[in-house]
């Protein structure tokens, strides 16, 4: 017995050693590194995909942006999502030094239909009296625009007369002869009315000018600006610029405020409305006027209130317009508040 237990135990160890022998040889066909060389070739390969991977995906975000998630489509709101973009700059103390102030707040409006179509009690004019106890005078003139057509004054032509830097050079001057004569050959009888006010009015006792023009020189094709000729007075902010210096150098003492345009549609050849904010007529969108208005208050340092954004737009220009331009009474109201929140706060608030 002891001796066949020890032959098998020999056996046993045989049969150990030689399969020990086969996996050396094994290990040696196929090369004791090259398993591991292989192992490490699928990790670099694996990390260089993962990383590209990843690469592509935070650019696909940040061309995408910031994503709300919780976006409901169906949600209704009134929010218009702008940053309104008033700029009110005070009227700097040296300009009213050796001015005698009457105690009066006395405000002089210049511009076109905003003012002009409604001079009663709902008109623009009488809401901003109303909202700031401010003694209010009209010197508006329907059909016309802050630019002037023709580079030199045209007989053909009598609204240039009317145009904002003519009457802003009349009312620094003096001379109201061309006005006058230009009022007596329109139709509207208010032309030599205003016309005639305008000459008697002492701009002494005047503190403050508010300028509106609605969206005419848009509709009218006038150009928007000559980045030339900022003073040219056929291109909308030439005109402006224009106006306000005439008025700035002979009444230093008068506060200036232009009130920017509103939202409103341009009429193609086919009566139909045109979207103002998406239709360039020649010179721009209405919010390409907006910007260049802005920018030409920023350059002769005069407050601008923004209408377009602040006050009647594309979401709600249907309650408070009567049609593609032209104001309801509520939308004149709406005006004036917007005028009296941001220049007589104390009035409104309380």
């Amino acid at each position: 017995m002891g001796e066949k237990k020890k032959k098998n135990t020999l056996q046993d160890k045989n049969i150990a050693k030689e399969n020990m022998t086969d996996l050396s040889e094994d290990m040696d066909e196929y090369g004791s590194t090259g398993r591991f060389h292989v192992n490490l070739n699928l990790i670099l390969l694996a990390a260089i995909v993962l990383v590209l991977g990843f690469s592509a995906y935070r650019l696909y975000r940040w061309n995408k942006g910031t994503v709300d998630y919780h976006y409901d489509p169906n949600e209704q709101t009134t929010d218009f999502d702008v940053e309104v973009m008033d700029n009110l700059i005070p009227l700097a103390p040296d300009k009213r030094e050796g001015y005698v102030d009457d105690g009066v707040t006395t405000i002089l409006c210049l511009g076109d239909d905003p003012f002009s179509l409604e001079l009663g009690e709902n008109g623009l004019a009488q809401q901003i009296a109303k909202k700031t106890g401010a003694t209010v005078y009209n010197g508006s003139f329907t059909g016309t625009t802050m630019a002037a057509q023709f580079a030199s004054y045209n007989d053909g032509y009598i609204l240039d007369a009317f145009s904002f830097s003519y009457v802003a050079k009349s009312l620094a001057s003096g001379d109201f002869e061309l006005m006058k004569t230009a009022a007596s050959y329109s139709y509207d009888e208010n032309f030599a009315k205003t016309a005639q006010m305008l000459s008697e009015l002492d701009l002494n006792s005047v503190d403050m000018i508010c300028v509106m023009y609605d969206g005419s020189d848009y509709i009218n094709k006038r150009p928007c600006d000559d980045p030339n000729a900022l003073y040219a007075e056929i291109t909308y902010t030439g005109a402006l610029r224009s106006g306000v210096k005439a008025i700035q150098e002979a009444y230093p003492h008068i506060r200036i405020v232009v009130m920017s345009h509103t939202f409103c549609h341009s009429i193609d050849e086919n009566g139909n409305f045109q979207n103002g904010d998406r239709t360039d007529l020649g010179h721009g969108t209405l919010s390409h006027y907006l910007q260049k208005e802005l920018d030409a208050t920023m350059d002769v340092s005069v407050s601008f209130i923004d209408n377009f954004y602040g006050s009647i737009n594309e979401d709600n220009y249907l309650d408070y317009m009567t049609d593609y331009i032209h104001f309801n009474d509520a939308g004149r109201e709406l005006l004036a508040q917007r005028f009296a929140d941001c220049l007589f706060p104390q009035e409104t608030a309380e």
